[in-house]
């Protein structure tokens, strides 16, 4: 078998889950505007890694589990509050910017010190925490995943290359060009993205916790 096929699956199949507009191209899109490419990148290059850890569970067999709803629902809360808490940080950043959400080609060489660990951590638990993500290896990741024939040392290794490699070049994509934007567009940009980022947030927030409850109470 050419190691060409599981990768280019594993390439496409990533690419399926990068094309949602979720909270975690949300995050690269509005961290890329308001501190450039490497910033936005780690919070991308992160996610790979929480994309990775629920690849994992499927190719083990275990994703099934979160089709109940006391699996989810521990994850769900906190997810909510995560996104709930993020949404206000956005929202100040709209409403009056911090000095370090100024477009990367205006800040100051002091605010470009923050870790870029930290911008890796935060996509890792975006991630985790994204109720697309969930869904989507749950419901449609875990059968596919389920029903292949890759084994490693017979293309299941050019499976999780592909699929981690497609992450990396979205979030390469994504952060680029919204870096450019951030740069082209100035503080005004930046306080339109942050407005917009809290009231996505707020939805996916909502969105968490109302499908929740149904499964809570259903």
């Amino acid at each position: 078998m050419s190691n060409f096929i599981p990768f280019g699956q594993g390439f496409m199949f990533s690419l399926s889950l990068c094309f949602d507009l979720g909270i975690v191209n949300v995050a690269i899109i509005k961290v890329g505007v308001e501190q450039g490419f490497r910033k936005s990148f780690m919070v991308g290059f992160g996610s790979c890694f929480g994309d990775l850890i629920y690849l994992t569970l499927a190719l083990l067999g275990v994703s099934f589990l979160f089709e109940y709803p006391f699996i989810r629902w521990p994850l769900w809360t906190v997810g909510t509050i995560y996104l709930v808490w993020l949404a206000i940080q956005m929202a100040r950043d709209a409403y009056r910017p911090k000095p370090g959400t100024a477009p990367a080609d205006q800040q100051a060489p002091s605010q470009s010190r923050k870790s870029l660990k930290q911008h890796w951590l935060t996509g890792i638990l975006l991630a985790l925490s994204s109720p697309t993500t969930i869904m989507w290896f749950a419901l449609i990741a875990g059968p596919i995943v389920g029903g292949m024939k890759f084994t490693f040392g017979y293309g299941l290794e050019w499976f999780i290359a592909g699929f981690f490699f497609a992450g990396l070049a979205w979030s390469a994509t994504i952060a680029r060009l919204s870096a450019w934007s951030g740069a082209a567009f100035g503080q005004t940009f930046v306080r339109i993205i942050s407005a917009s980022a809290a009231v996505l947030l707020l939805y996916f927030a909502w969105h968490i916790f109302t499908n929740g409850l149904q499964d809570l109470i259903g």
